[in-house]
């Protein structure tokens, strides 16, 4: 890479041509405050904040290159000036809406302050309607116009339900023909919730309705807890990202007053029976392939709108909180001697389109509330639990036991691995040498790989991100069997997890669930002696009629309008 020398804060260094000034500053361990910019997209320059000073002209750091000879300045009363000033015109647009929970934090009110910006001269004005979603809220009150949103829906998950509408002082962040989210294509990954930087959008809360069930005590309260929770939940109390904090989410939940805290990993173990073993059905019926996974319910939103010729090959298997939830309201509550309608399930989730799956008329669904990771630890919070004082505790029985090979849904690659292992020694009746695909794993947003069974070779797939979805289905017949996740990184980069989330931080949380796995004495699946015991005295087996009626769905066509 050729090399330029430029002076930065009047040292002469030699920098790489191709790289931005904000890059340059980055690599120098100097810090210049910026909004819009978002970590491997282009820049747009919108913000205005990450102003230097660049052969005496003031110019935008993340959008701007050197050249041989610059000399830039980052810490002038110039350049400090012009981003208070930027900031002061960013605040007119926001500060009238600005939370009033404190526990809410945002870029915008972090960044004033760290500017100096201590009040506003500017009045706001703007008196737009939330839009409103089965998951999703947008509230352009508060809203910026930087971009990140539309950033993100267009170019990192490439379904273009939001863009800028309007012109100059009326420009405004809108889905198209100024619809509410929930009457568009929008997959309700909620991926356009952890980049806001202001709080602008949202999740639908559930948090009340749980909270109002908890004090009333007139049912049987039960939670289930998905995978990737038990990594991601203690960034919201000071862990180091990727903590696994499994034992103190136990008893938190306890205490809150639930009456059963289940595990959504048996929920994966139970949706592996049925996927391995449908998959090796198509296996031995020649097709139709490849058989894609089917446990993203924004994956699915995106494929009823945009790709109706896969309907035939979706695996009709629910997701596992959505099995957890219908097997807790058969098989649990028959055993606990309860009816269907004494029972709540809720859902702790990393992902706010499970808020609108459990709301599908084709599924009947078991779960009557969802929370998002964040607000799960608002709930926690809400009963003043000292979450780090906690003593840990373990899920309950019977649906509390699960696999390594379940753990592993909440990275991307997880669901085809744990899948592989099942569908090789029901495939081939032998032990299965090595459990790890490794060609599987990793957060590049394309993985592929092959693996015997019988004489067969399987090649199989996984993406994740919307534009690595696209990219990955225009050769989708290339491979017998594919995963998806809408959410970079899989589950542990959801939609509904604490902020920030980054692609880092996705993979720090999937390498601590890899941990998890490696350490489980259960590493299989169809080795879990609660699935084993759940299919002899309830279900009889797997793709039974009756397995097939309690835990398989069906799917809608959509229009992408």
């Amino acid at each position: 890479m050729k090399k330029i020398k430029i002076k930065l804060d009047g040292k002469t260094i030699s920098v790489e041509e191709n790289k931005t000034i904000l890059e340059i500053c980055k690599d120098k361990g100097l810090t210049i405050p910026t909004l819009c910019k978002q970590p491997s997209l282009r820049s747009e320059a919108r913000c205005r904040i990450c102003l230097v000073e660049m052969d005496k002209k003031l110019v935008t750091s993340c959008s701007t290159y050197p050249s041989e000879g610059s000399s830039i300045v980052t810490q002038t009363d110039r350049v400090k000036n012009a981003r208070k000033r930027n900031v002061e015109l960013i605040m007119a647009h926001h500060v009238g809406s600005c939370t009033i929970n404190e526990d809410e934090k945002n870029e915008l009110c972090s960044l004033a302050k760290e500017v100096g910006l201590k009040t506003t001269r500017f009045k706001k004005v703007r008196t737009y309607k939330p839009t409103l979603g089965s998951s999703v809220i947008r509230d352009d009150n508060k809203c910026i116009n930087c971009g990140r949103c539309v950033d993100t829906c267009s170019k990192i998950q490439e379904v273009y339900a939001i863009d800028f509408a309007g012109r100059g002082y009326n420009e405004h962040v809108s889905s198209y023909f100024e619809k509410n989210l929930g009457e568009t294509s929008c997959i309700k990954c909620g991926q356009c919730i952890i980049n806001c930087p202001v709080g602008a959008i949202r999740e639908k809360e559930h948090l009340d309705y749980v909270i109002e069930e908890l004090k009333k005590k007139k049912k049987h309260l039960v939670v289930e807890v998905a995978p990737s929770i038990r990594v991601s939940l203690g960034d919201e109390f000071g862990y180091p990202v990727g903590t696994n904090v499994e034992g103190k989410l136990v008893s938190a939940l306890r205490k809150c007053g639930f009456d059963k805290v289940f595990d959504v990993d048996l929920g994966a173990d139970m949706t592996i029976m049925e996927e391995a073993s449908e998959f090796l059905h198509r296996l031995k019926n020649g097709g139709p392939f490849p058989m894609i996974t089917t446990c993203c319910p924004a994956w699915i939103l995106m494929m009823e709108s945009f790709y109706h010729d896969l309907f035939k090959n979706m695996s009709s298997c629910m997701s596992p909180h959505e099995m957890l939830g219908m097997l807790t309201k058969t098989y649990y509550a028959k055993k606990a001697g309860l009816k269907k309608s004494e029972i709540v399930v809720v859902s702790v989730m990393p992902c706010t389109a499970k808020k609108y799956e459990s709301t599908r008329e084709e599924l009947h669904s078991g779960v009557d509330y969802v929370l998002t990771t964040r607000e799960a630890a608002k709930l926690i919070k809400h009963f003043n639990i000292d979450f780090k004082k906690l003593e840990d505790e373990k899920f309950d029985n019977p649906l509390g036991v699960s696999s390594g090979a379940g753990t592993i849904f909440g990275i991307t690659g997880g669901v085809m691995e744990a899948a592989l292992r099942t569908a090789y020694e029901f495939g081939t009746n032998e032990k299965l040498k090595d459990l790890e695909f490794k060609s599987i794993r990793g957060i590049d947003g394309i993985k592929t790989g092959s693996v015997m069974i019988n004489d067969v070779e399987i090649k199989y797939a996984a993406a994740h991100g919307g534009a690595n979805i696209r990219k990955l289905l225009k050769n989708y017949k290339d491979y017998h069997f594919i995963e998806i996740m809408a959410c970079p990184g899989g589950c542990v980069g959801g939609g509904g997890q604490p902020i920030p989330t980054t692609l880092e931080i996705a993979k720090i949380r999937g390498q601590s669930l890899y941990k998890d796995d490696n350490k489980d004495k259960l590493r299989k699946s169809h080795e879990n002696p609660v699935v084993k015991k759940i299919y002899k005295e309830y279900l009889d087996a797997p793709l039974s009629p009756k397995a097939h009626k309690i835990l398989h769905t069906f799917y809608k066509r959509r229009s992408k309008f």
